[in-house]
């Protein structure tokens, strides 16, 4: 895709156009989560607050929401799996599969409810879960395993795992900020 003419209104290449789009999501969600968090409900906590924006910034593609994957390379669509994979990993692998899972139920039971409700009554192995509790205690376990240097640190994980509803709660908040921007239409909600 790399210096293609696109379709994007301003007739940038692609990667111009998706890195321009990129760079407006990442300013936009660190914005309304400062906001929210800082000012709204007094967590002054700049590595949360970070977390948080990178999280948003990087499951608003949707290909990352669920980018953890079986061994097969299957991916994985339910907390329920997710669990079971995460449990037959190893040392970092384990830790990122644990901290995927948390950042998964976060994402969902904070900025979209209506699905991750909708998911509980469908039927699916996930209908069983309570994401709040599945997404405390997987920061929790992530927090408690060898990381990579690259990874979230292990107070922002215990954070994110003592604090979860809060981080739901704030998550919402984002979302109404979101839905009630006005006039900025180069922003769809999802990328992928």
């Amino acid at each position: 895709m790399t210096g293609n003419p696109s379709n994007s209104p301003s007739g940038d290449s692609d990667d111009e156009f998706f890195k321009r789009r990129s760079d407006l999501l990442r300013r936009f969600f660190a914005g309304a989560t400062e906001y929210v968090f800082a000012t709204r409900l007094g967590v002054p906590d700049p590595p949360l607050i970070d977390y948080l924006t990178a999280l948003l910034v990087r499951f608003v593609a949707s290909d990352s929401i669920y980018s953890l994957r079986s061994p097969q390379g299957k991916r994985l669509c339910q907390v329920a799996d997710m669990l079971a994979e995460a449990n037959a990993r190893q040392g970092t692998a384990r830790r990122i599969a644990h901290r995927h899972i948390g950042d998964f139920t976060l994402f969902w039971s904070g900025v979209f409810p209506e699905i991750a409700e909708s998911n509980r009554r469908t039927g699916t192995k996930d209908s069983l879960l309570d994401y709040q509790r599945q997404g405390k205690r997987n920061y929790y376990l992530a927090s408690t395993l060898p990381a990579a240097e690259e990874s979230a640190p292990d107070d922002v994980l215990t954070r994110l795992s003592d604090s979860f509803e809060l981080c739901v709660y704030g998550l919402g908040e984002v979302r109404r900020q979101w839905d009630n921007r006005s006039g900025d239409e180069e922003l769809p909600l999802l990328l992928g």
